[in-house]
């Protein structure tokens, strides 16, 4: 009956510990918003979506996917049509939105 509960014991610390970490990790994460493919986004797509994989464009300013944080503005992306340097933003931008 001990070795019942040491397991159960040693399950839920376990547990407990792979939580903590889930935790650490998605604090090391930031929402980054004209990054994602079309419906390749992790959440947020402007009005009428309603979250993940639901961007219509490639690098929809209003579609956000999470990256490690302080890297958003250095991800590298292609210029827009009339050659202006497309960045990612943690916060929601008006460009590239589907017509």
């Amino acid at each position: 009956m001990s070795m019942m509960k040491t397991v159960a014991i040693a399950g839920a610390v376990t547990a407990a510990l792979a939580a903590q970490t889930s935790t650490a990790a998605a604090m090391e994460k930031e929402k980054c918003y004209g990054v994602s493919l079309a419906g390749e986004n992790d959440c947020a797509a402007g009005e009428g979506t309603t979250c993940k994989g639901t961007s219509k464009v490639d690098y929809q300013g209003n579609a956000w996917t999470l990256v490690d944080a302080g890297t958003c503005a250095e991800i590298e992306l292609p210029a827009m049509a009339d050659g202006t340097a497309r960045t990612g933003s943690t916060e929601e931008l008006s460009r590239d939105l589907p017509a």
